[in-house]
């Protein structure tokens, strides 16, 4: 399993990263069972170096427990270190879109205003993926057929600007 895990990892850091998302840090926390820490080796090979992987002591208190989760949870923090979206299973599967979705609200949203911690060209960054995101939805949005002429049919959309 995690070598489909780590390779779908891997291909959603480098999509985000060629669409300007930048100097985010990816964390694979190992479970601490036997047969998680016998393996670890091979984990860590099947990542790149970019993406970290912890090794929990067996002596220590559980990463999971202490961040109230799972093994298979998504936990995405903000540049400021604020937890913006813990996504447990099934939301948590790199084949649906939920995580890469959740990392980019996390990374365009400016909920604290200026931060130091800002990329210098975010502004610019966040605006194309909410202009693809945008082309994206006019694709599947369904064109009148004009028999419901009384009918306003438009999906709706709500986006924050902090």
């Amino acid at each position: 399993y995690f070598f489909t895990f780590s390779s779908r990892l891997e291909d959603l850091r480098v999509k985000l990263e060629n669409e300007g998302l930048v100097n985010i840090s990816y964390v694979v926390v190992n479970h601490q069972g036997a047969y998680s820490q016998k393996k670890f080796h091979l984990l860590k090979e099947s990542v790149s170096e970019y993406i970290t992987v912890y090794q929990q002591d067996e002596h220590q208190a559980d990463v999971w427990t202490t961040l109230n989760g799972n093994k298979d949870d998504f936990l995405i923090y903000d540049r400021c270190g604020r937890l913006v979206y813990h996504l447990g299973l099934p939301y948590s599967f790199l084949s649906f879109n939920y995580v890469e979705e959740a990392i980019k609200i996390a990374y365009c949203e400016n909920k604290c205003g200026n931060c130091s911690y800002t990329e210098p060209d975010i502004d610019a960054t966040c605006e194309n993926i909410t202009k693809k995101a945008d082309e994206k939805l006019a694709e599947v949005e369904p064109k009148p057929s004009g028999q419901h002429s009384n009918h306003n049919h438009q999906l709706h959309r709500h986006r924050h600007h902090h």
